[in-house]
């Protein structure tokens, strides 16, 4: 036996009798659910407070243009200043998108604060995102999932003046960032025990938590995935930053022309396939939600996983929207795609 019946919220109960002596009440809002069928007024957030700021501002710009007006009223808010307006507006509003990278966007801290307002956002929800921010938990996961990852150690300010630790563990040469931030910020290269000091100095002063890790040289790559239950993995992408570079940093990553990107990603069919099969583990093991992108080192037919991505940059040329292109989603399309999965 089933009845349903409508609440005062526009809210669809349906009751399922079964075996057990009480009902079970399942809710499903109405508005939401059948949404496509007027415009979705989309609530996007960019901007905060990390040192990507601008990077999400301006990547704000183009998802702005790319989003079809016959599809969505769209409202800007700055999450620096504008969470109470946010707050107070949640009710007339039907999803955000989120476009924040690094602390207080990325980490799960805005994740739990469009919770509280029952407000669907396309990507991870607070667990993810926490964890995969965290450079240290996130190896961990990876390890016990069965990916390949550099060899680390978490660093403590103990260890700017006596490196030797550090060495001994894990010698030369060494990658040393900070445990929480993205765009590689803080990021430096040691190639010598005095670089060490050096680099440690520099990642603890935007982070608590630094991590030194085995430098791995390879081709730099990364793989997108899209979607909830269904995991479909994007084309791969190779990363070649320009030979004044040592590595893909802030400028290097933000700078037009300073990097070749190579999509699809030349490789040998079998290595591109389990390359493929890492990102899609890697989002599983994070347990990750919607879409995600992860950086990996191909080094000697081993895959070695970096990092996951949660929020990924998002302009028409970025790395993951150039992946969803060459899989035939053009970036409106794209964006259609995860405004979608933030609804189901």
């Amino acid at each position: 036996m089933q009845e349903n019946s409508l609440n005062v919220n526009g809210q669809l109960l349906i009751e399922k009798y079964g075996g057990s002596k009480y009902p079970v009440q399942k809710k499903i809002n109405l508005n939401r659910t059948f949404i496509m069928k007027k415009k979705i007024r989309l609530a996007l957030l960019a901007g905060g407070r990390s040192g990507e700021r601008e990077v999400s501002l301006k990547g704000a710009e183009e998802v702005a243009k790319a989003l079809d007006p016959e599809k969505y009223t769209v409202r800007r808010y700055d999450p620096a200043t504008d969470l109470a307006k946010l707050a107070a507006e949640a009710d007339s509003l039907d999803a955000a998108f989120i476009l924040l990278h690094g602390p207080f966007g990325e980490d799960g801290t805005m994740q739990g604060f469009l919770d509280l307002l029952d407000l669907p956002y396309q990507g991870s929800g607070v667990l993810g995102s926490a964890i995969a921010m965290d450079k240290n938990l996130s190896k961990i996961l990876y390890r016990n999932a069965g990916l390949k990852v550099p060899d680390w150690h978490m660093a403590s300010k103990k260890d700017i003046d006596n490196p030797s630790k550090i060495l001994g563990l894990l010698g030369l040469p060494l990658v040393i960032k900070p445990s929480r931030q993205g765009s590689s910020l803080g990021m430096t290269i040691a190639r010598s025990e005095d670089d060490i000091g050096a680099g440690l100095q520099k990642a603890f002063t935007i982070d608590s938590q630094v991590m030194v890790e085995e430098y791995i040289a390879g081709r730099e790559i990364t793989g997108g995935v899209i979607g909830n239950e269904e995991l479909k993995a994007l084309p791969l992408v190779e990363i070649i930053p320009g030979e004044q570079y040592e590595f893909f940093n802030f400028e290097a990553k933000y700078q037009p022309g300073a990097t070749t990107e190579i999509c699809p990603a030349e490789l040998e069919e079998p290595l591109s396939i389990r390359a493929r099969h890492c990102a899609i583990a890697a989002h599983h093991a994070l347990q990750l939600r919607g879409y995600s992108r992860t950086d990996m080192i191909i080094s000697n037919d081993d895959i070695y996983v970096l990092e996951t991505n949660t929020i990924p940059g998002m302009t028409p040329t970025s790395l993951l929207p150039q992946a969803a292109a060459a899989a035939g989603l053009d970036f409106g399309a794209l964006l259609d795609r995860l405004i979608e999965l933030a609804l189901e």
